[in-house]
Order: C-alpha cells, then sequence, then structure tokens
C-alpha cells in the first residue's frame, strides 16, 4: 500500500511540470531564433515548465492557434495581433480571436525588401511585373508587403506574388526563380544574413512620402533603420518602416506561471540578447510601450512589483 501511495505521488510530481507549446514560425526567421532561445531558457530556469517550440506560418496562424487553444504561448506582430483582438484587417470576417493577453513587448520588426545586386531593380516601383515572395500565405510579412505594394500603386494584377518562407525565398532569390522578396522581422535576420553570405543582394528603401502615407493609414508602422554592414555588402543605411513584435501568453495559463515566466525574461535579457541576431533592447519601462491589447493578470503583477503601472 505505502508503496502504491508512493508511487501515485511520484507520479503526481511529474504531472506538476507545466508543459507550455511556444508558437513561432518557420526557420530562417528572428521569431524561430527567439522562441527556442526564450524556450530554453524557461525549461532550465524553472523546473516547473517545460516548453516546447512549435513551426507556424508566422503572426496570423499563431493568434489563431493561441485562441484555439493548440499553443499557449506565442510571439507575433503588434498590426496582427490588434486586428485579430478587434476582428479588423484579414481578421475581419472571422470570430473574435480572444482568450490571450500581451506579455512584453519585445523589439521592432524591419520591413526588409530583398533583390540581387545584380537585378538592377533599384526602387520598389521597379517591381512591377516582378515575379516577388510576400512571405507566407496570411503571415505579418504578406499583410505588410501588400500594404507597402499598394502605397506604390501596385496590387496583384502588377506584381506576381508567391508564397514562400524566408528560408524558401533566400533559395529561390538566389536561384534568380524569384526576383526579390518581402521579409518582416529583427534585424539582422538569419535568412538574409546567410543569402547575403553566397549571393549579393541589395535591400530597398522606402521614400519618405511612402513612409508617412503607411503611418497615417495604419497606426502601427514607425520609421526603421536598417543601419549599413547589417548585412554582408550592405554600405548604406536603408530607410524602412517597422512594426512591434509582441510576447503573448493565453489567459489559461495562471497568474502565477506568467509572472514567472515574465520575470524570467527580463532577469535573463543579456543571455537572451547574446543568442538573437536583432538587438531588443528590452526593459520593463520599454516592454509596455506600443502595446494595444490588455496585458496579461501575471505578466501586470510582475510590472507592478517594478513600480511600472501597465494603466498610465
Amino acid at each position: 500500500m505505502c508503496i502504491l501511495i508512493l508511487a501515485s505521488l511520484l507520479t503526481g510530481c511529474g504531472m506538476n511540470t507545466r508543459k507550455i507549446k511556444f508558437g513561432a514560425a518557420g526557420l530562417g526567421g528572428t521569431y524561430r531564433v527567439f522562441g527556442d532561445t526564450f524556450a530554453n531558457l524557461v525549461t532550465s530556469k524553472n523546473k516547473k515548465y517545460s516548453m516546447e517550440v512549435k513551426t507556424t506560418a508566422g503572426s496570423a496562424a499563431n493568434l489563431r492557434l493561441l485562441s484555439d487553444g493548440y499553443i499557449q504561448m506565442a510571439i507575433a506582430q503588434m498590426d496582427l495581433t490588434n486586428d485579430a483582438y478587434e476582428r479588423t484587417g484579414i481578421f475581419e470576417n472571422e470570430k473574435k480571436h480572444g482568450g490571450y493577453s500581451a506579455v512584453a513587448a519585445l523589439y521592432t520588426e524591419a520591413c526588409q525588401i530583398v533583390v540581387r545586386a545584380d537585378s538592377g531593380i533599384n526602387t520598389i516601383e521597379d517591381l512591377q511585373d516582378k515575379r516577388v515572395s510576400v512571405g507566407e500565405e496570411e503571415s505579418g510579412t504578406e499583410q505588410n508587403a501588400k500594404q507597402i505594394l499598394a502605397v506604390y500603386g501596385l496590387n496583384d494584377s502588377l506584381v506576381d506574388e508567391v508564397n514562400l518562407d524566408y528560408t524558401n525565398a533566400a533559395q529561390e532569390l538566389k536561384a534568380g526563380t524569384i526576383d526579390a522578396f518581402f521579409c518582416t522581422a529583427g534585424a539582422q535576420t538569419t535568412a538574409i544574413g546567410e543569402l547575403a553570405k553566397k549571393c549579393d543582394i541589395r535591400l530597398l528603401n522606402i521614400d519618405e512620402k511612402s513612409a508617412d502615407k503607411l503611418k497615417k493609414t495604419y497606426k502601427f508602422y514607425t520609421d526603421c533603420t536598417i543601419p549599413k554592414e547589417t548585412y554582408q555588402g550592405q554600405t548604406e543605411d536603408i530607410q524602412t518602416v517597422g512594426v512591434k513584435a509582441v510576447l503573448l501568453a493565453s489567459d489559461k495559463l495562471s497568474a502565477d506561471t506568467v509572472k514567472d515566466i515574465t520575470k524570467i525574461l527580463f532577469k535573463n535579457k543579456e543571455e537572451l540578447q547574446y543568442s538573437l541576431p536583432v538587438d531588443i533592447s528590452i526593459d520593463e519601462k520599454t516592454a509596455v510601450e506600443g502595446v494595444t491589447i490588455p496585458f496579461h493578470e501575471g505578466a501586470a503583477a510582475y510590472y507592478e512589483e517594478c513600480g511600472i503601472n501597465i494603466a498610465d
């Protein structure tokens, strides 16, 4: 009888490990690098949690999976997160995708448009009649690409749009089977960085007039500069726009769990930064800026302990 009770207790202890599925994105992007690094940190720093990274199609997929309970945490663009929450944009005709809250704004994702250096494509207008990857279907990159192209008067009848993930887009650009690809991710982005080592590339600027129009039309865009030498062969700063990447958690996760995980995020930010190709520059004050949906009560409790009132 004692043996059975002991076995039951041991089994119960094992069951107390909280398994958390984390929605990242495809290989080659910053989401995946962040997801892998963050999951390793959470799992190693607090043995109560086991975090598993799931490959997804990106922001829109993460929001749907999070809302439907298939994953418990995710990273997504702030613009799509707000659209899902408010049933606007690509989510306008869908059910309300709720059941999740914000943990922290992480970094600005740059809208990057990549072409071969020998292509003769020097401006976004030059993409007319070209074969262009706009990112995976229903990804944040696709939404940004279509909005940027529209500002330049380029709809899908004027551009041959294809849906590829970053890794495949880089491979096809190198092979010459596409002429350009869009990538919304923290710069430096691994897929672009690796491509630049194998093939001379050029990044396209978004001119000031078009950037201003984007910022007026869509409230989540901000000015963004990709500094020269971010990628091999890049000799000039690139002017573009960007959106925030935000860490999200299911409302079904307890306040204690999310508070623990939020604490791990900030207490290990240097270790996280060392592993990432992008400067996340994360601290408790900037992490609550630019977030337009409610914070998870566990994250809010952590910020309040740090003297930050998220209602301010």
